[in-house]
C-alpha cells in the first residue's frame, strides 16, 4: 500500500505538520528525506531497511559514499543531500553555541560535538575557545591522529589560547573505536593541559570524550577535573 493510501494521521508529512518533528520515528523522518520508495517498498519501508542495514541512524549518517550509494534506491546524489543536511545541522548548532553561554546549554554542546566529531574515522582533538562570559570564540580541531591515539602538545594549546585571547577552554576528542569511557591517558593529558594553561590564567572547564555512538562523556561530571 502506498503512503498516500494510509490514513492522513499516519502519513509522516501530515504527522509532522500536525504534531511536530519530535513525534516521528527515525524511519519516518528518514522517509521524509528519501521522499519516495522503490518498487514494492514505501519510503518508510526503505528507511527501515536502511537503518537496519547500518545498525542505527547514526551509522547511516556516517556511512561512506560508496557504502551508502551501493544500496538499492540510493546514489551519490542522495548521499550528497544527506551530507548537506548534516552540515546544516552542525552549522545551526554552531551558531547557537556562539550566541549562548555554553554552561547554559550543555545538551547543545553535546549535540554539536556528536555532529562534529562522532562520525570521524580518525581521532581528532578539538579546543573550544571561550571568552570571559563562557561564550564561544571559536572551535579549532588542533590535532588529528590515528584510530587509537593522537599527539597533543601543551605548548600548541597554550599558544592558541593566547593568540585568540581565550579566558577558558573546553576540550573534546573522539574515540572512533566506539569506547565512551575516558582512558588513563586521557586523564593524564587533561591534567597536563590544565596545569599548563593555569600558568597563563586560562581555565579548563571540561573535557568531553565523544564515542562513535552514544552521548559524549564529561570529565567535569565524572569529577575528573
Amino acid at each position: 500500500m502506498a503512503i498516500t493510501d494510509w490514513p492522513a494521521a499516519e502519513r509522516p508529512r501530515e504527522k509532522l505538520l500536525a504534531r511536530g518533528a519530535g513525534a516521528l520515528s527515525d524511519a519516518e523522518l528518514l522517509a521524509l528525506f528519501l521522499r519516495v520508495g522503490i518498487r514494492g517498498h514505501t519510503a518508510v519501508d526503505l528507511a527501515r531497511q536502511l537503518i537496519a542495514h547500518f545498525g542505527s541512524l547514526t551509522r547511516l549518517c556516517a556511512a561512506s559514499a560508496s557504502d551508502f550509494s551501493a544500496l538499492p534506491g540510493m546514489g551519490l546524489a542522495k548521499y550528497a543531500q544527506l551530507q548537506a543536511v548534516m552540515e546544516l545541522a552542525r552549522r545551526a548548532l554552531g551558531e547557537t553555541l556562539v550566541e549562548r553561554t555554553l554552561f547554559d546549554s550543555p545538551q547543545i554542546v553535546r549535540d554539536w560535538l556528536r555532529l562534529r566529531l562522532g562520525h570521524l574515522p580518525h581521532e581528532t582533538f578539538c579546543v573550544l575557545l571561550l571568552d570571559a562570559r563562557h561564550c564561544l570564540i571559536d572551535a579549532v580541531d588542533l590535532f588529528r591522529g590515528t584510530l587509537t591515539q593522537t599527539s597533543v602538545y601543551p605548548r600548541e594549546v597554550v599558544k592558541l589560547c593566547l593568540a585568540r585571547n581565550a579566558a577558558a577552554v573546553i576540550f573534546a576528542h573522539n574515540h572512533p573505536s566506539g569506547a565512551a569511557e575516558p582512558s588513563t591517558a586521557d586523564e593524564l593529558l587533561t591534567r597536563t593541559l590544565k596545569d599548563a594553561l593555569a600558568l597563563v590564567d586560562v581555565r579548563v572547564l571540561d573535557h568531553f570524550v565523544v564515542p562513535a555512538h552514544g552521548a559524549p562523556v564529561s570529565f567535569a561530571e565524572r569529577g575528573l577535573l
